[in-house]
């Protein structure tokens, strides 16, 4: 690619502090809460709420991204002490790995499936109880329960308890109900351009996982290079590349972090590093030139490869999304494709009738790759570009449409595709493209364009398209696209994308305009350590 509430007063000495007092809505505020258990010197595990004290009202949990909406009330609520513990709900085993993680990361113990006690956290599902990733999170009487209809749910919710800790030191008295406002949030990430190592991917797992992001892509064949080791054809296979063993490493993490890796094998353009071991598949102008990345899908033998190569990684990559690619064919960007490449125009008059085109063979490519991969189950997408205006032959209508660009030949708004009923991811190339080198007038995304101006609506350029299209905009994704890798080495591009990729968390995650300035968010981000 060259590329989201009255207030009950307390009775007066009456109420016992130990019961919560709770303001319907969510107070966004940032703060500590329990200040005044500061000023005691007790740990939090043997803090007993005194009907003679009082507390404020707690403030919302510092996180990013923020939470929904937080129910606050009066408590000192809850900090790490030593004898805390993480523990796991009767008939809720599955979240062992959520709560190990927890455990260490709060330095507190992992005591398995045992009933809580004062200072735990508990961790539990609650079939039906939310929507899909949702999570209520309750600090009360020195104990934080966390519950959500999903494994990933819950996840999230130690996420928030997590963020809180490191932010306040304390997560604050009351509830948390929490959700995303759109299902796909994620990083895509250029590995056939440039080579990055096993334990920086895994790094960059780890800080989609603290920002709620739930999906990974890997571009990891182009024109420059193919690099995971392959057994159907490995003399396609760059020099530098990974292996299977780490591929299936980094797979384990995503799946313990709730990631979906989503795999790409662009074509039928992008495949350059494929066809050099195969020169005789490559496309070939009216003058005999050879076009840079197209294969020659004229020729059987070009579907197979790609078809051989599908099927190995789709058995490797176990999540449900494959990305065809289907973007840039070079045949399809020059004036007039038919006199450019009169072989494949003859061919498409001899499949469609008088007015079949290029961008029928086309089409029909990437609709028998699709339907190349059913065995599998996976659901697909494309780029933007891959999908075409008119034509005989019609794009699976299944497909979701990955928009990155209006600057492509014969790009469309992205209007076009939404009033045709498809599902869009946003990967707009204005904010959300950081390409190694800025060639093509492109420049590095800064956070604080993406936090003060982008939402999921803006998919090309700056301009949102309507309000009504707003459920079918899946969610966004920030993309790492290596086209001159030497341009940064892998820790300048770890801290390059740092604070863009916590902005876009925060505007998949809570669709609310942020409440922080830039400056507070770029600091809580400073304290948060992502």
């Amino acid at each position: 690619m060259w590329s989201s509430p009255g207030t009950r007063a307390a009775g007066a000495a009456a109420v016992a502090l130990a019961t919560a007092v709770t303001v319907a809505g969510c107070d966004s505020g940032s703060g500590t809460a329990g200040s005044s258990d500061n000023t005691t010197g007790r740990s939090a595990a043997s803090a007993t709420p005194s009907p003679t004290r009082s507390y404020p009202l707690s403030t919302a949990p510092e996180s990013i991204p923020s939470v929904r909406k937080h129910e606050a009330a009066r408590g000192p609520g809850w900090k790490p002490a030593p004898n805390s513990g993480v523990v796991i709900a009767k008939g809720s085993e599955g979240l062992a790995d959520e709560g190990k993680l927890l455990s260490q990361e709060l330095k507190i113990s992992y005591r398995g499936a045992v009933a809580a006690r004062a200072g735990d956290v508990e961790l539990a599902l609650a079939s039906g109880s939310g929507a899909a990733e949702s999570y209520t999170l309750t600090a009360r009487d020195n104990t934080v329960r966390i519950t959500g209809p999903d494994q990933a749910g819950v996840f999230y919710g130690t996420r928030t308890l997590k963020q809180a800790v490191r932010a306040q030191g304390t997560m604050p008295e009351g509830v948390v109900k929490d959700a995303p406002a759109r299902p796909q949030r994620g990083l895509n990430l250029d590995i056939a351009r440039k080579y990055y190592s096993p334990g920086w991917i895994e790094d960059r797992l780890r800080e989609m996982a603290d920002l709620k992001l739930n999906q990974l892509g890997l571009h990891f064949s182009d024109d420059q290079g193919f690099r995971i080791e392959s057994t159907t054809h490995p003399e396609i296979v760059s020099r530098q590349h990974l292996t299977k063993a780490q591929v299936r490493r980094i797979l384990a993490l995503a799946d313990q972090l709730h990631i979906t890796v989503v795999p790409e094998i662009d074509s039928p353009g992008h495949l350059g590093a494929v066809m050099r071991a195969h020169p005789s598949l490559q496309l070939r102008n009216v003058n005999g030139k050879a076009t840079q990345g197209a294969i020659d899908i004229s020729q059987p033998a070009a579907a197979k490869i790609v078809d051989d190569l599908q099927s190995e990684f789709a058995q490797l990559f176990p999540g449900q999304w494959w990305n065809l690619g289907a973007d840039e064919y070079q045949a399809l960007v020059v004036p007039n494709p038919e006199a450019s490449y009169p072989k494949l125009a003859r061919l498409a008059v001899q499949k469609y009738g008088a007015n079949g085109r290029i961008q029928d063979l086309t089409t029909a490519w990437t609709n028998a790759r699709g339907k190349a991969l059913g065995p599998y189950g996976k659901k697909l997408k494309v780029w933007n570009d891959g999908l075409f205006k008119g034509g005989v032959v019609k794009a699976d209508p299944d497909m979701e449409v990955q928009y990155w660009t209006g600057k492509e030949f014969g790009a469309r708004e992205p209007v076009a595709y939404l009033s045709e009923g498809r599902k869009v991811v946003n990967f707009n190339d204005e904010y959300l493209y950081y390409v190694l080198g800025q060639p093509n007038d492109f420049v590095y995304p800064t956070g604080k364009r993406i936090y003060e101006d982008w939402t999921p609506l803006v998919l090309r350029g700056t301009k949102p398209v309507p309000e009504r299209y707003s459920k079918q905009i899946q969610g966004g994704v920030f993309a790492i696209w290596g086209d001159f890798p030497n341009a940064q080495t892998e820790a300048q591009v770890a801290q390059g994308i740092r604070m863009p990729l916590a902005a876009v968390s925060q505007k998949l995650w809570n669709p609310d305009k942020p409440t922080l300035s830039w400056s507070a968010f770029k600091a809580l981000a400073g304290k948060l350590g992502v």
